[in-house]
Order: structure tokens, then C-alpha cells, then sequence
């Protein structure tokens, strides 16, 4: 069992194999800038307002997510919170039906030829951790004799080459659609710290597209599409794109770097949306584009991603088999029967891409672009149940009724939960006194079940909590059985997904 200790791969390491970790900078409240990977930068300036909602403060008053320092970057989900990012991903699960991803898992580590062989060794090493074994007995040893080094993945792309190389490939079978939540380590510095905009540990909505150099165009415009429809969900208002083309510490040839940024520029045309041309400040391994999102304070952030890679498929040497692998290679088609006849490798194109970038990050523009006030689907408090009273019949009622919309009140162990979140305040205080404190956790429908409602077999619903511009008005006072409850809640969480 490896016990993982953490230093970084900085040059100096690699070169001397030293131990000792870097110093670090005090964590402290001034901004820090900081060159981070292209799928998870973002710019972060000074808020212009005040007054404006800080996600740090409204994740601490619902109970969304907290920090250790023994963990410093690493962001703890509490229950709150955990059900927010549980359906974001269940959203996004969705999605990938209609645009043909498929999912997979891979490992939290990898040895360190596998990031030699990717490039980011030589390209990302300060920005990785490195995990080594405190047992020379159970360590893996290289064929050199020396013990074997692993690094955290700050990226799925290696891996998702892995996969792609695991098998034959026919042309037919393109495009390949692979996509991960596996979690993610990159090395910000201390000082850059700051709740879940700046963290260490992370979750990207992470996809590869491994296609046709004749399907890139495509691929891109779907990319688009689908960064559109989920931002249009979110109800996340406008947001610009831009291109950013080859670094100076790019790997590859001009060719492949001039027909790759050649394909986006072609697809950023073709999508009808402006674009701004930002160049140098691509990956090393590809052009990309990125979504640039303005919130509500005027603070832009970099979110979504797509980035074009014609590297690690040579790197990983992918290929699959196709007729008229020359012409197929420029993404070229014939008819002419002699060459189709003749059936050859050729390198697939790999596209990179995130929509909403990182989860983290996402969470946290979504808690300050809502102000706290969820959708109801998305809503870690959709709804509690609030008594009159503390009499027998009512708590057993009451209890009855979380338990019907709970989706629990079944003995057969097959029923399905409903996936609603209802809480259930049983309390002997006054009814007035919790339907405020209910208000001021912004629960999204109270319940409220008293002696009357026993005799009706129904319940009293204020469903105005949770309304956001745009939504029909609600009504408070809608009295229904339980059961009706139930399927109104669950018409509401449809409406929006």
C-alpha cells in the first residue's frame, strides 16, 4: 500500500531527485497571480462591488462546504452541499446521452513515464504532485534499479489515450466520445488559495473526443452547442469566447499548430457568436477556446473550454485503420475505387473539452450568481415539513407525509427514493417561529401539517420559496394529498432538467 508523500516535480527535483519540498508563501488575503493549466484558469479580480454575494460567506450560512487546514485546497463537501454537486453531475449524465459521451473512471495516479511520455513532466511539472511509497519493501522499481515515482493527475487526457489505445480502431467506429469526473491535484500556490475558485483538489466535467480529421469542424460546433444549452439552463446570462493560439513552450510542429488553430478559427466563424483572438496563451499541447463568463458583479471568469490536440495521439502513437489513409489523414475524401481499396493507419485528432470547466468553480459562480436563492431542482433544501403542533396525530402524519415524499414510505425495497431533499421540523415551537427560520435557509416549499389536515388527509404548501426572474408566480396556501405534493415536486425538478 503506497503512503503517499506529496512534493513537486519541480526541475531541481528532477535533476537532483531531492525530497525536500519547496518553501511556501504565508496563505494570505492579497491577490496572487498565477499561470494555471488552460482547462481550469480563470481570471479573478478584485470584486467591483462590496456589496456583492461572496460564496465563501453564503457557503458557511447553508452549509454547503468547508476547509481544513489539513487539507488546505481541498474543498469538503457537506451534506448541502454534496447534493448540489450530485445533481449537477446527474445533469450533466443526462447531457451526455443526447450528445453521445461515454463514461468512464480511471486512476488517481499514474507512474511518471506515463507523464514523461504525455509531455506534461517536462511542461507541467510544478504544477504536479509527486507520490512516493515510505516502504522500500512494497515500492516498484524500475528496470534502472531506482524506486518508481508516481505523480496525482492534474489532467484525464493520458489516461483517456489509455483507453483509446486499449483497442483496434476502425474509422467507422469515430468519433469516440469519452467523458470523467474523476477527481483532479494541481499545485496552486498557498497565497492563490481562496474557497472553491482556487483549490487544489477538484472535479472537472472532463471529455475527449477522439475523431476524423474530417469530423473536427463537427465535433466543435457540438461543443458549442452543448456549452450553450447547459449555460441557457443555468440561466448564466451571456458569456464571450476566445481564442487563444501556440505558447512559446509549445510541443509540435508549426504545421500541425497552423492547421489546428486553422479548424477552430473555422468553427468559431461558423457558430454566428463573436470571438476575440487571444494569441500566446494556448496549451502547450493544442490551441483552445475558452468561455469567458461575466457574473452578476462584472467579474469575468474562464469556465468551459475546448482545445484541439494534435500531440498526444502521436505521442501515444493512437491510430486507426481507414481506405485511403493519405487522403484520410487530410481530411480528404475520394471515390476513386483503387485507393479506397488500400486500408492503412492514421493518426485521429483528440479534442479536449469541459463545459462547465471546473465543478468547484462552477458551484461557487452559481452560489453568488443565485445569491443563495436556489431553482428549485437544484435546491440542497427543496422542501419541510412544519407541524401546528406536537400532538401524536400530527407528528405521526407529519412523519408520514417526509416519508411519502421522501419516496421511503414503501416496505417493498425496489420503489425508487423520489431524489427530493425534505427535511421535516417536528419541534414543539411555535408554527411562526419555524415557518420564518424555513424562510431563512430559503427552503423551496413549506409544508405545514396540523389538525385539520389530518381530516382532509392533505397538507398546506407555501411553494414561493426559490423563484428565480423568469418563473411563473407561485402560490402559497395550495392544499393537496401528500401523494399530489409528491408529483408537484417532481414536475418542478422536470421543468428545469
Amino acid at each position: 500500500m503506497l503512503s503517499p508523500r506529496l512534493t513537486r516535480w519541480t526541475s531541481r527535483a528532477l535533476l537532483t531527485r531531492a525530497r525536500v519540498p519547496l518553501a511556501r508563501p504565508a496563505i494570505s488575503q492579497v491577490q496572487v497571480r498565477h499561470r494555471l493549466c488552460s482547462s481550469c484558469a480563470s481570471a479573478n479580480p478584485v470584486p467591483t462591488n462590496p456589496a456583492a454575494p461572496d460564496h465563501r460567506d453564503l457557503g458557511t450560512q447553508q452549509e454547503l462546504f468547508m476547509a481544513s487546514i489539513y487539507s488546505p485546497g481541498s474543498p469538503i463537501f457537506l451534506p448541502n452541499g454534496a447534493r448540489i454537486f450530485n445533481r449537477l453531475v446527474e445533469y450533466l449524465r443526462k447531457q451526455y446521452v443526447h450528445y453521445g459521451f461515454q463514461e468512464v473512471i480511471t486512476p488517481t495516479i499514474y507512474k511518471k513515464a506515463l507523464w514523461a511520455k504525455s509531455g506534461h513532466l517536462e511542461n507541467y511539472a510544478d504544477d504536479m504532485f509527486t507520490v512516493t511509497s515510505t516502504s522500500p519493501s512494497r515500492a516498484d522499481v524500475t528496470e534502472a534499479g531506482e524506486i518508481d515515482e508516481y505523480g496525482l493527475k492534474p489532467m484525464n487526457c493520458p489516461g483517456h489515450c489509455l483507453i483509446f489505445a486499449a483497442q483496434k480502431r476502425s474509422y467507422r467506429d469515430l468519433p469516440i466520445r469519452y467523458a470523467d469526473f474523476s477527481p483532479l491535484h494541481r499545485n496552486e500556490i498557498s497565497g492563490a488559495l481562496s474557497g472553491l475558485t482556487r483549490v487544489r483538489r477538484f472535479h472537472q466535467d472532463d471529455g475527449h473526443i477522439f475523431c476524423r480529421p474530417n469530423q473536427i469542424e463537427d465535433e466543435i460546433s457540438k461543443t458549442l452547442e452543448f456549452i450553450r444549452r447547459v449555460y441557457k439552463d443555468f440561466r448564466l446570462g451571456s458569456y464571450r469566447l476566445k481564442l487563444s493560439t501556440r505558447p512559446e513552450n509549445h510541443i509540435g510542429s508549426l504545421e500541425d499548430w497552423e492547421h489546428a488553430e486553422g479548424s477552430l478559427k473555422r468553427a468559431l466563424d461558423n457558430s454566428g457568436e463573436p470571438w476575440t483572438l487571444n494569441e500566446g496563451d494556448g496549451a502547450f499541447y493544442g490551441p483552445k477556446i475558452d468561455v469567458i463568463l461575466k457574473d452578476s458583479d462584472g467579474k469575468e471568469h474562464q469556465t468551459a473550454t475546448i482545445q484541439l490536440d494534435f500531440q498526444l495521439p502521436k505521442r501515444f502513437e493512437l491510430e486507426y485503420q481507414a481506405p485511403a489513409p493519405e487522403l484520410e489523414a487530410k481530411g480528404e475524401t475520394t471515390t476513386d475505387p483503387k485507393l479506397l481499396a488500400v486500408s492503412g493507419p492514421v493518426r485521429p485528432v483528440m479534442i479536449h473539452r469541459a463545459v462547465l470547466g471546473s465543478a468547484e468553480r462552477m458551484f461557487a459562480l452559481l452560489i453568488e450568481h443565485y445569491n443563495g436563492k436556489w431553482p428549485f431542482w437544484l435546491n440542497p433544501r427543496q422542501g419541510i415539513v412544519l407541524t401546528v403542533n406536537d400532538s401524536e396525530p400530527v407528528l405521526q402524519f407529519a412523519r408520514n407525509t417526509q416519508k411519502v415524499l421522501l419516496g421511503t414510505d414503501s416496505a417493498d425495497v425496489h420503489v425508487s427514493p423520489s431524489g427530493l431533499a425534505v427535511d421535516l421540523d417536528d419541534s414543539a415551537r411555535s408554527l411562526s417561529l419555524k415557518i420564518r427560520e424555513a424562510k431563512t435557509k430559503g427552503y423551496g416549499m413549506i409544508i405545514v401539517v396540523g389538525p385539520k389536515d389530518i381530516a382532509n388527509g392533505t397538507v398546506t404548501v407555501d411553494a414561493t420559496g426559490g423563484l428565480q426572474t423568469g418563473d411563473k408566480p407561485a402560490q402559497k396556501n395550495l392544499v393537496m394529498a401528500p401523494e399530489e405534493l409528491l408529483q408537484f415536486m417532481k414536475t418542478k425538478v422536470d421543468a428545469y432538467e
